[in-house]
């Protein structure tokens, strides 16, 4: 399954590092939130507020009846390519199970279409593409496709 998203946009924060961040590209705090109540509109439940990572943010959310994170962080461009978005979907697990790599394990589908659908239906991002984690983690990201 495809679980690794990316995609561009020019309507969120990748310039400015707020005084808060972690890092000075720690970019996100601002998708997370949008994509969190374009969620909540579609009848998810988006727990809380956004967390931060060493590269971006995360926040958790419920489909198919369990929890998952959605973690999103930005790739600056090489200065002859526009930057881009990248996000994961990760299933919510304690810390034993993600000792033992489950948070990759058990994704709901219905987790992958609630993101694909916030991120195809607004006119602010264009270029979503989903990628298999292995294949996008190796460099072929030519091999993402349109849908999830």
């Amino acid at each position: 399954m495809r679980t690794l998203v990316t995609f561009k946009s020019a309507a969120f924060n990748t310039s400015e590092a707020r005084d808060y961040f972690i890092n000075p590209g720690c970019f996100g705090d601002d998708v997370a939130k949008w994509i969190m109540q374009e969620l909540q509109k579609r009848g998810f439940q988006a727990m809380g507020e956004p967390g931060q990572e060493d590269f971006g943010w995360y926040f958790t959310f419920r489909a198919g009846g369990r929890e998952h994170d959605f973690v999103i962080g930005f790739r600056p461009g090489d200065g002859s390519a526009e930057g881009d978005w990248i996000g994961w979907l990760e299933r919510r697990r304690g810390f034993v199970g993600s000792l033992l790599g489950g948070r990759k394990r058990g994704i709901e589908p219905a987790a992958v279409r609630a993101i694909h659908a916030v991120l195809s239906s607004s006119p602010q991002i264009r270029e979503v593409r989903w990628h298999v984690q292995s294949h996008f983690d190796s460099g072929r990201e030519e091999l993402g496709s349109t849908e999830p």
